[in-house]
């Protein structure tokens, strides 16, 4: 159930992204938009470890920042397997970066079961 609520929240994200970020756009059906949130949950989830294990020690010299370089590739890699979605540079993935983890953070904070707190 976890899988699938992250999968509706990253395609979700996706949609709101292309909505409000310009230079970021989703041009595709709703197949591919559930495609598009897989392969970034995948890529969040067994791709951006090992990246971050491997570059922990620039990221403990940049205090962290250098893990926005590393979402961003999550998201260019994102956009480069599902042909649905566009970005046309590194302003546009920042936007759409902060978006998608706004609205990621938000639908799984309301769809979270408040029995389990």
């Amino acid at each position: 159930m976890k899988i699938i609520l992250h999968i509706i929240a990253n395609s979700f994200a996706i949609l709101a992204a292309d909505y409000i970020v310009p230079g970021f756009s989703f041009n595709g059906s709703w197949k591919e938009l559930l495609l598009a949130g897989i392969v970034l949950g995948i890529a969040n989830s067994l791709i951006r470890p090992i990246i971050t294990l491997l570059t922990f020690p620039l990221i403990f010299l940049t205090l962290g920042l250098f893990t926005i370089i590393i979402n961003i590739a999550m998201l260019f890699l994102t956009a480069r397997l599902v042909p649905a979605i566009s970005i046309s540079g590194f302003l546009a993935g920042i936007g759409a970066l902060i978006i998608i983890s706004l609205v990621n953070h938000l639908v799984l904070h309301f769809a979270k079961d408040p029995k389990k707190d």
